[in-house]
């Protein structure tokens, strides 16, 4: 059944032709150079300090490690961050 709902799922978005990340409720993460993150679809802050940024997604977690990190702006389902960002990781 999981397997037929992921087939129409497909066949829905290339027919409407919807971006993926919206019909598999996929993060999108937006980066300019080392310095500004925008991250859509996320579940949530789980952690949030100087140098980490933890988020919930629908399937899993995003980390953001670097320095001087600055929430600049959240919402129910977008952060934008700016700071010296290293790394970006999907667990």
């Amino acid at each position: 059944m999981r397997r037929m709902n992921r087939r129409l799922q497909k066949w829905t978005a290339n027919l409407l032709e919807l971006p993926q990340d919206v019909v598999y409720d996929l993060p999108r993460v937006t980066m300019i150079g080392d310095r500004q993150l925008y991250i859509e679809n996320h579940r949530g802050v789980l952690h949030f300090s100087s140098d980490r940024l933890r988020l919930a997604l629908s399937k899993g977690e995003l980390e953001v490690t670097g320095e001087d990190l600055v929430i600049r702006t959240i919402w129910t389902e977008e952060v934008f961050v700016e700071g010296v960002i290293k790394h970006i990781e999907v667990r």
